[in-house]
């Protein structure tokens, strides 16, 4: 049986190998600190295995997160320059490739879909093929790694190496905002465990008229956006704003259907990742990456599409849901 820990492990030592290779990368004047970021995150996802097992502590993890947000805070991590082809190679290549350049981005989700839809089926014996429950995750690594494959098909390239040296320069280009989205989810279950939403909830049903339910789904839809810009991920708004809008109000007490409620609730929270530069990740490290000249200028471009789309989920939740 394939389980998802022997992908977290790959993923680890994915890491672990980067980390080396920016040490020894003296194009960076912090080519250390990126190291130790890189491999502190590496470590965690193979000594992670044993603290879900409950066979080691949980502590080593803790101090590791805080180790790494020292060194991102302080400026100690930076970027190399990698062993890769120049522009003008690339160009030259995609050029040549054409439209076969997108078999390796079709081939993840590809992947992915058999395995949680077909594979999860499948057994070897009296045993599934795939860990029970971490179909899709596990689909998401094969298909990462069916990529790799079908990436060096595409460009003939005979050194696989090479696929490792062009993750390490995406790795470091796009630096500690990689991991903003789960560190924000995080927070968003921390805000859930300490009872923010059902303190914001009580809050909005004295101010709100009772049976109102239009001016409860522009709460909720606007919410979601604000709160999403403020913490920059909407699954870290999510929990908060469903707590106190979404399931005591739209569901229980006006009887939304749950499955319009939430989803669409969650969309009106991308809403406010499209505006806010706390979603680096979206917004902030694309622009790093094509190297504009304004780094907000994704963010500008999407004001007007976030708005379109915010007034959508309010119409669609008020005229489907009820």
């Amino acid at each position: 049986m394939i389980q998802v820990e022997w992908l977290y492990w790959l993923v680890g030592a994915m890491l672990l190998a980067m980390a080396a290779q920016m040490a020894a990368d003296r194009s960076n004047p912090e080519r250390f600190g990126s190291a130790a970021f890189w491999g502190l995150l590496g470590l965690s996802f193979v000594y992670g295995t044993w603290v879900v097992r409950k066979t080691a502590p949980a502590a080593p993890l803790g101090a590791a997160v805080l180790a790494m947000a020292a060194l991102a805070g302080f400026g100690l991590t930076g970027r190399g320059t990698p062993r890769t082809s120049t522009s003008a190679q690339r160009k030259e290549s995609a050029a040549g490739i054409g439209n076969r350049l997108f078999l390796p981005a079709l081939t993840v989700p590809l992947v992915a879909v058999v395995c949680g839809t077909l594979a999860k089926q499948w057994h070897l014996g009296s045993r599934p093929l795939l860990q029970p429950g971490s179909e899709t995750v596990i689909g998401l690594g094969l298909g990462a790694l069916a990529a790799v494959g079908v990436g060096l098909l595409v460009t003939r390239e005979r050194n696989p190496a090479v696929a490792v040296h062009a993750g390490r320069g995406l790795l470091e280009a796009m630096g500690w905002a990689l991991l903003l989205p789960q560190l924000l989810a995080v927070l968003g279950s921390i805000f859930q465990a300490a009872g923010v939403g059902p303190q914001v909830g009580r809050l909005v049903t004295h101010v709100l008229p009772d049976g109102n339910r239009y001016l409860a789904v522009v709460l909720y839809c606007v919410g979601m956006a604000l709160l999403t810009a403020v913490m920059g991920n909407a699954f870290a708004a999510f929990p908060v704003m469903t707590a106190a809008i979404g399931w005591p109000v739209l569901i229980v007490r006006l009887h939304g259907d749950p499955a319009v409620v939430l989803a669409v609730g969650m969309l009106a929270g991308f809403c406010g990742s499209l505006v806010t530069p706390m979603a680096a990740n979206f917004n902030l490290v694309p622009a790093a990456l094509l190297e504009l000249k304004d780094q907000y200028g994704p963010i500008r471009a999407q004001i007007p599409t976030a708005g379109a789309m915010l007034a959508c989920n309010i119409a669609i939740i008020s005229v489907v849901a009820f």
